[in-house]
């Protein structure tokens, strides 16, 4: 499990310009919107996690579902992605328990995945997926347009 945020590193980097600096950019971090991508290929989570952060996100990162399901609990993101395939708990256990939890059963949660049976579908939809990527289909850009565009309406 592991956090990558350009806005942290922005904090750190301008904490040397005064009290006041640091304010306004703590401000601008509360207000950046949070996405959390659970994905165990480490370089497709780098590359979706560098795509939200030049859009200006903030990108929690776990690599499985139940470090997933702790940091959703912990930094209670704006959106979640969710790859089906993971070690340690798989993504439709891990959605079953988000929509479980009141703390996160309002998130909305996008699944990406290489798995695309009808019934993989239909069981995710079910789970409470507002939609589901097969990856093998879809640029990072794309997908990153899509969260945008879902955050917008909300």
């Amino acid at each position: 499990m592991y956090v990558r945020s350009t806005g942290k590193d922005e904090l750190v980097r301008k904490r040397s310009f005064g009290y006041n600096k640091l304010i306004r950019i703590q401000k601008n971090l509360m207000e950046q919107k949070k996405i959390l991508l659970v994905e165990d290929d480490e370089m497709l989570a780098g590359l979706y996690a560098e795509k939200f952060e030049m859009e200006g996100y903030v990108v929690f990162i776990a690599t499985n579902g139940f470090d997933g399901l702790k940091i959703a609990n912990e930094k209670i993101p704006d959106f979640i992605l969710l790859d089906i395939i993971m070690p340690k708990m798989d993504g439709f256990v891990t959605l079953k328990r988000l929509k479980k939890n009141p703390k996160t059963k309002d998130i909305p949660v996008i699944l990406l995945t290489n798995l695309g049976q009808e019934d993989d579908v239909n069981k995710g939809r079910s789970l409470g997926a507002v939609d589901y990527f097969i990856k093998a289909n879809h640029t990072p850009s794309e997908i990153v347009q899509k969260v945008k565009d879902l955050l917008k309406d909300e």
